[in-house]
């Protein structure tokens, strides 16, 4: 329904919201935002905007009579009658664009979006509701989460009528022409009573405009300005001194609040390490320079600008569950969300920065990303910009490289479980301590250029520290020919070792799994015969605790030890899954025996001479606990196994 009435200005038209229109704004000022704040950044985001059409337009039409002298965003606030205005002097609207744009919300697909928002699922309904209402592009109608009524003033640059938009968000709206209307668009919205239970803040207040604009609105090309506050200019008129004594009020002296200084989108000759530096501690909060700054720059597709940067130290909460994540995102420097997790994988959660998006598909809030293309190839790019760097840093600078490994190595190495697309790089930038240095960590290219003539695997040890991994009996044989075995320590490589298969050719093997073949195998067929019934019974004796009992090619040293076989868990893996909560059956292992070792021997010679001395069955469980104790693993009985050794002691006292 359209009503006409006459007005000061001209005609006044009253529209008449339908019945779905007025469903959907309820909709949109109490359930799609979640932070009232973001009102602000909506209204300066369109008035930038403008400004933005406003500076192409006058390079397409030189003809267009526009005033382009000091674009800017202005903040007018009015405490007593609790007023804020957000004008621009940028391209403006036409009565028709008012009608087409502002009045978007009423025009026909509001029923049918209606219609599809109360098919879809309970479950289902809010996300249903936020990409349909993406469609509209109705950022504008945020401002009556804070406002019970907004009026609109504007003028197309080049034309010489504006026109005047007012609603209180309920059944109608007005349009009506304004013969004197400046360039430009002026947002005036009569605010609510504060509501602390609702989160309506005094946005009277020019500490609180301005605290949202430099969270919002820092890093846009425009000026924000608002009055000073603490000047005369800004607290009381300023009587008129001239000579026709018309006593005008001065108009307050501006300020600029947002620092525009986007360094994203300097070229990097302009900005210096300073500013780089100073920025991330700004974003980061961290109070140490960054160990590396990464930028990027796409252009085609998709266009964005990114600015990362690798810290010097890893945070505290690194490796915490309900820790902070991802990157700053902004779309055309306006400010969307903190902690990006979409533009970064957990293994990278250490990076800080910002991408600013020149398009991207937000839903009306802009607080959530859709998961389209855009988003994955961007992250994508991201992703495999920060692991050259790493590359790079590895290759040019060791010392560099090293620190960051240090803080982040053990978070980086998630991403071979995670990332199996970038496995190789990461493989590439991954160092791991092993046999070869007892102080500097090796990368994977560096120890395949020392494997041995013949060497078809990259071997490793896992467990809980380095000196443990040394002093286990899994090494001996490796340690006797000179091979390098990696020592990994860390939780994640006890889960990522089994689910990667290799690097430049080379597979992974553990010491401690299935069979040992170092091309010198010691154990002959003799051996094998005299042992044949000692191993029978043996993996008889120790059914509950092992698989099976055979000779080794791997000890040189020590009487025994415990193997597992290729795709059992390890003995840590076990125990983390457990403390986890999960119930696991009972894996049992494999114990090798030294077919040279005098213990091995003599229990063999004992065996052979009376097959059912019960101290046989005593001897065999202490090879047992010896093994499971070189290996730092832990006993199933501590104590029967001390008075075993005690009495052992004592006889042969």
């Amino acid at each position: 329904m359209t009503e006409n009435t006459a007005g000061e200005t001209g005609q006044v038209e009253t529209h008449e919201f339908q019945s779905e229109a007025r469903q959907l704004l309820q909709l949109m000022i109490h359930s799609i935002y979640s932070n009232k704040d973001i009102f602000l950044r909506e209204l300066v985001s369109n008035a930038s905007d403008a400004l933005d059409k406003l500076r192409l337009e006058t390079y397409r039409d030189k003809e267009l009579q526009a005033d382009t002298d000091d674009l800017h965003i202005e903040i007018d606030l009015d405490t007593e009658a609790r007023t804020v205005t957000v004008r621009d002097n940028g391209i403006g609207m036409s009565r028709d664009d008012v009608v087409n744009l502002i009045g978007t919300i009423a025009k026909s697909g509001t029923a049918e979006f209606l219609r599809k928002l109360k098919e879809a699922k309970d479950e289902a309904k809010g996300a249903a509701g936020q990409d349909l209402i993406g469609q509209f592009g109705v950022g504008f109608y945020s401002s009556f989460m804070v406002a019970d009524k907004v009026t609109l003033v504007t003028r197309r640059a080049g034309t010489g009528e504006g026109v005047r938009w007012e609603s209180a968000g309920e059944g109608t709206y007005t349009i009506e022409p304004v013969a004197d209307a400046p360039q430009g668009t002026s947002v005036t919205l009569h605010l609510k009573p504060v509501d602390d239970e609702d989160h309506l803040y005094d946005y009277a207040s020019p500490w609180k405009i301005r605290e949202i604009v430099k969270r919002y609105s820092d890093f846009i090309t425009w000026p924000v300005k608002m009055a000073k506050t603490g000047t005369p200019e800004a607290s009381a008129p300023e009587e008129d001194t001239s000579e026709d004594g018309a006593g005008e009020a001065a108009a307050p002296e501006l300020e600029t609040v947002n620092s525009m200084k986007a360094l994203w989108a300097r070229s990097k000759d302009e900005v210096s390490d300073e500013e780089y530096h100073e920025f991330y501690k700004h974003i980061s909060h961290d109070w140490t320079d960054p160990l590396e700054t990464v930028r990027m720059q796409a252009e085609g597709t998709f266009e964005y600008q990114a600015l990362l940067f690798l810290p010097s130290r890893a945070p505290m909460d690194l490796f915490m569950r309900d820790a902070k994540r991802g990157v700053q995102l902004y779309v055309k420097r306006v400010f969307i969300m903190d902690d990006c997790e979409a533009l970064m994988p957990n293994y990278l959660r250490f990076v800080k920065g910002v991408v600013d998006a020149q398009d991207l598909s937000l839903n009306v809030s802009r607080e959530i990303l859709q998961q389209d293309r855009q988003i994955r190839a961007i992250r994508r790019r991201l992703e495999k910009k920060v692991l050259a760097t790493v590359k790079t840093m590895m290759t040019e600078d060791a010392e560099k490289y090293a620190t960051f490994w240090r803080e982040f190595g053990r978070a980086v190495k998630e991403g071979l479980l995670d990332d199996p697309e970038n496995r190789e790089q990461i493989l590439e930038i991954s160092s791991f301590a092993s046999t070869h240095h007892a102080e500097n960590p090796t990368s994977l290219r560096d120890y395949v250029s020392r494997m041995k003539d013949g060497q078809e695997h990259i071997y490793f040890a896992t467990g809980e520290s380095r000196g443990t991994i040394e002093n286990s009996p899994h090494l001996e044989a490796f340690r006797a020919k000179g091979y390098e075995v990696l020592i990994l320590t860390d939780p994640v490589d006890e889960m990522w070792v089994d689910g990667v298969t290799g690097f430049d050719g080379k597979s992974f093997q553990s010491v401690a799994k299935g069979e040992v073949d170092l091309g010198d195998d010691k154990t002959t067929d003799e051996q094998k015969a005299d042992y044949a019934d000692l191993l029978k019974w043996m993996s008889a004796s120790l059914s509950e605790s092992v698989k099976e009992v055979r000779l080794s090619s791997r000890l040189t040293t020590s009487p025994s030890c415990v193997v597992g076989d290729a795709g059992d868990l390890t003995p840590t893996l076990e125990k983390m899954y457990r403390a986890m909560g999960q119930e696991l059956p009972q894996v049992k292992r494999i114990l090798e025996l030294n077919p040279e070792h005098p213990l091995v021997t003599g229990l063999r010679t004992a065996y052979g001479e009376n097959p059912a001395d019960a101290t046989l069955a005593e001897t065999a469980e202490l090879l047992h606990g010896m093994a499971l104790l070189a290996e730092g693993g832990e006993l199933s009985d501590p104590s029967r196994f001390l008075a075993l050794v005690a009495d052992r002691a004592a006889k042969v006292l």
